[in-house]
Order: C-alpha cells, then structure tokens, then sequence
C-alpha cells in the first residue's frame, strides 16, 4: 500500500481506505492531503526556529490552520486546491528559512518539486512511512487533534477572535511529529493537544456568543414556504450572516441544513423574517436532499459529499471546501463581505423548495441558556425527578451501526436528560421523547463547534453540588465520532478528567492496541456494547 486513509469513522473494512476513499476522496486527492501536512510539518520546523530566534512570521499560524482544515475529512476533495496550498506551504518556508538562515537535513525542510511531481512524492510521505504501529497511532492522534483544533481556531479567526498561544502549540505539535519522542514524551504532546484544545473550543464559543449573542431555547420549522429558496450547509456562521444580508428584501429564502441548524438559535439571526427553518438531516442524507431542494445550495465548511448530476449546477463551495468542477465562493477582501450574488440570482429563477416534513424542533440549550435554568435543573436533580444525564454528542455517519444511538434515546428511562451537540443528534433530536418537569429531555446545544458547552455544564454542575470529581456527577458519556473535530473534543474530554467514556460505532481505526490500552487504563475508554447493556451500565455510574 502506497496510500493509506484512516482518519474517520467509516475507514474501510475497520482499518483504512488504499483505494477510494470511503468519503469519496480519490487515491490523489489522498496522497496530496498527506502531503500537504507533509509540508506544513517542514513549515513548522522552520516557523518554530523563527520564533524561539526572535523572529516570528505571525502569520504562518493562521495559514497552517487553514491549510489543515482542508485536509479535515469531507472538506476538500480539489486537487488543484491541494495543488496550491502545497506550494504556498513551500514557499513560506523558504521565505522563513531565508530570513533567518536556517538549516537542516531533515527531507520535509529541504524538499521542493514542481507541481508534476506531487503526485510521486505524495507516495513517499503518507502515514505508512512509520513502520512502528505505536509510534505511529500516537503521531496521527496528535495530528488528527491538530486538525480539530485547527477548525476550531479558524471558525474563530474568521469572527475576528485569534489566540497566538494556540497558534505556537499547532506549529510546535507538528514539528514533534517529525522527532524521534519516546512514547511519554508523545502521549505528553497528546494530552497537551487536549489541553490546548479546550482554550480553542472556549475562543470559538467567545467568538461566536459575542458576535451573535447567546444561544436561547427556539422552535426551529422543518417545513417550507412558497418562496424559492438557498440551503447553507456546514458550519460557518459568518458565511450565514453574510448570506441572510444579501438575501433580504430579495423574496428569497434562506434555510439550514445539518450542522447549521443552531444557527437559529443565536438572537442576531432572528431579526431575517426571510431566515425560515431548517431542511433535512445530518450530512451524509445530503445527496438527496439537495435534489430535493431545488435551489442553490452554499456548503460552507466540511461535510460535502460527492456532488450528484441532480444539483450540480446548483450547489456551490466556499472556505475550506472544494469539489472538483464545482462554483466556488473567493473568500471575502480585507474588511469586506463575500459575494453571494450569483446564487442568489440563480435562487430567483428556481422552484420553492420540495417539502420533505413539517412541524417543529427545539434547541438552543448552550451553556448560558442552560445556566439560566439551573435552578429548575438542580431541582429536578434533587428531587430525584431527573436520575441522570447522558451526553450523546459528536458526529452522525452512515454506518448502520449508528442506530445503536437512536435505540439508546429510545430506551433510556424517562428521568433521563440526553445532553447533545453535532449532527449526531439527528439520530433523535425529531423522536417524541417528551420532557421532565417542563425540562426537554434532549438538550441540544448546537453543533459540534459548540461542544465546549457541554464541558461547562459539567464543570458548572460538579460546582453547584460541591464536588471534587467531575465523575461523581450523574452524567454518562456516549460519544459519536466521525471526523477529526470529535478528536480534539474527546481529547479536550480527557484533559478534564472526564472518563468512562464510551466511544463508537468503532474505535479509531489509527489507534494501536498499544495505544488503546494506554486510553482504558488511564481513562476507562471503551467501545459502546448493546444499547441494553451500555443504559445498565450508565444507570449504574459505570
């Protein structure tokens, strides 16, 4: 195997992709995104030269997040962007070494092709090129928390929110990948990685709760009206607002789709009467949704699929984001806005939206709203009228396993409280699970961009009732992954001391049974059983 993919959810038979993709990337699109992180590994060896000189460049930190965040799995499968931001990644570290006459034999410092031969060379640098499985397992960890974060530092960058602290460990991180680390040393730059991620999830929520205002309990229409309409889908927030501004007065409406759905949550967003609901499910339902839609679709971050004939003219890709022969939206100029007038001409001239249900969902329980109620929890709680609180956050899929979630919800005793975040509550945020005491029995706090409210929650609650362990609270974690942000959340979990963790559908296909024995001894990570058997254990703290 030349190439190796193995850093989702759905990697093939359990152990990797070598030949497409499961997402749908192509073997070059693959080996182009190992070598982009290739690159920005010598990058970093030089930038962080740069700064312990004196010298630093300060914009290499916001360029490496953004070149990571491509790489992120469903984000961008253009090879022609890879393309450049493999030679930018060159260039600026040439332009550093330079600068500061830096040396080293190491190949990601010294190596530079033409355009050509990336291909080639995307054979020599993949994941495969540690023989150690250990060794390995732990340097993809890193890296995969990496790119979490680095999605979480760019949503905020883009708000105007920057932390260069978070910036200096992103390059540092990189740059001990490529070092011979005995395995403390490299479990210590892991459990760094989750401390520093919590700072990260914290900038974001400051960036997003003091542009748009806290989170507050709505009722979300899943129904559709007459006017034609555009779907934003993915998770960028400023991208809506630019959107809902250029889209008033226009008769065209604007709707959410997966992970923008607690964009409705935010007070900003409220004053748009043309804002009018949200249109379908988690990601991965998208190809059909999207035909159905009839208007133009803006996918704004990660989870794109492959784009189908149906709306292929019709969707388009901004950010991070790419699919090969598809529009993309440029990024906005220095102190201006992005245009959206294309699809908002191409909206005019199509059909209102296919209705695919009706009725209403409830959301906005991010940690302000759900402090504002915290007297009626902590009632609840002591009154024995609420028994527990099951964290079902993270990433939805397409695996069948992932029904495990749906039957979960189903099943857990009516004094249990869901706590959600991320497109993993499509599995059932629209079951009629009722409330306790007028309290929703599913909290959902928004995207997996707004998990750091569910840590609050916990860490709020462990001081209301005067404990010293955040695992002596009557909550369980049963977390969902997919994608590399639900990486830096679980390792951002573990940094707070949270464990008993149980993690599914499957255990990361790039940990080593080293490695995962390393995490269920010092945490108690485990895989999820039955949905019979886990609710036994979680109702009985274990």
């Amino acid at each position: 195997m030349s190439q190796l993919c193995f850093q989702c959810q759905e990697a093939a038979k359990g152990t990797g992709c070598t030949v497409k993709g499961t997402c749908g990337k192509t073997v070059e699109a693959m080996g182009l995104q190992d070598l982009l992180v290739f690159t920005l590994k010598g990058l970093a060896i030089v930038a962080e030269a740069a700064e312990q000189r004196g010298a630093p460049d300060a914009t290499v930190g916001r360029f490496v997040a953004k070149a990571l965040f491509t790489t992120i799995t469903n984000a961008n499968f253009d090879a022609a962007r890879f393309n450049t931001l493999i030679g930018e990644s060159i260039a600026r570290r040439d332009a550093i070494k330079a600068a500061i006459g830096f040396a080293s034999d190491l190949e990601a410092v010294n190596w530079s092709a033409p355009v050509v031969d990336y291909p080639a060379k995307a054979d020599e640098v993949g994941v495969l090129t540690e023989p150690n499985e250990d060794v390995r397992s732990l340097r993809e960890l890193l890296i995969y928390g990496v790119k979490g974060m680095a999605a979480y530092a760019e949503h905020a960058a883009v708000l105007g929110y920057e932390n260069p602290a978070i910036y200096s460990f992103m390059i540092a991180a990189l740059a001990s990948t490529t070092r011979p680390l005995d395995v403390p040393q490299m479990i210590g730059w892991v459990q760094r990685c989750g401390e520093v991620g919590v700072v990260a999830m914290a900038l974001l929520d400051e960036a997003n709760t003091g542009t748009y205002g806290n989170p507050e309990i709505t009722r979300v229409s899943l129904g559709v009206r007459n006017n034609p309409g555009i779907l934003i889908s993915g998770h960028d927030l400023k991208d809506l607002d630019e959107l809902l501004a250029q889209t008033e007065g226009t008769g065209v409406d604007v709707y959410t789709h997966s992970e923008m759905l607690p964009a409705h949550y935010y007070p900003a967003f409220k004053r748009y009467p043309h804002f009018a609901g949200n249109y379908g499910n988690a990601w991965w339902q998208q190809d059909k949704e999207f035909a159905a839609f009839n208007g133009p679709i803006l996918m704004t971050t990660n989870c794109i699929t492959p784009v189908k004939a149906e709306y292929r003219e019709r969707i388009y890709t901004t950010g991070e984001t790419g699919w090969p022969g598809v529009a993309h939206i440029a990024d906005r100029p220095a102190g201006g806005r992005k245009d959206f007038s294309a699809l908002i001409e191409q909206a005019k001239r199509c059909a209102p939206p296919t209705e695919l249900e009706q009725g209403e969902i409830v959301g906005g329980f991010a940690h302000a709203q759900v402090m504002a109620l915290a007297d009626k929890v902590i009632d609840a709680v002591q009154s024995g009228a609420i028994k527990r609180f099951v964290v079902m956050a993270g990433c939805d899929g397409r695996h069948k396993e992932r029904e495990y979630y749906t039957e979960v919800a189903r099943q857990l005793p009516r004094d249990v409280v869901i706590l959600t975040a991320g497109c993993a509550k499509y599995r059932y945020n629209k079951l009629d699970l009722g409330d306790i005491g007028g309290i929703p029995r599913v909290l959902d706090a928004g995207q997996c961009n707004d998990s750091y409210s569910l840590a609050v929650i916990a860490l709020k609650l462990k001081e209301v009732f005067g404990l010293d362990d955040i695992n002596e609270l009557p909550i369980s974690y049963d977390i969902a992954w997919y994608e590399q942000k639900a990486i830096i959340v679980l390792l951002a979990l573990l940094h707070l001391g949270v464990k008993h963790i149980r993690l599914g559908p499957t255990l990361p296909a790039f940990l080593s049974p080293n490695v995962v024995n390393v995490l269920v001894e010092a945490f108690d990570l485990k895989p999820i059983d039955t949905p019979e058997a886990d609710i036994a254990a979680m109702l009985a703290a274990a």
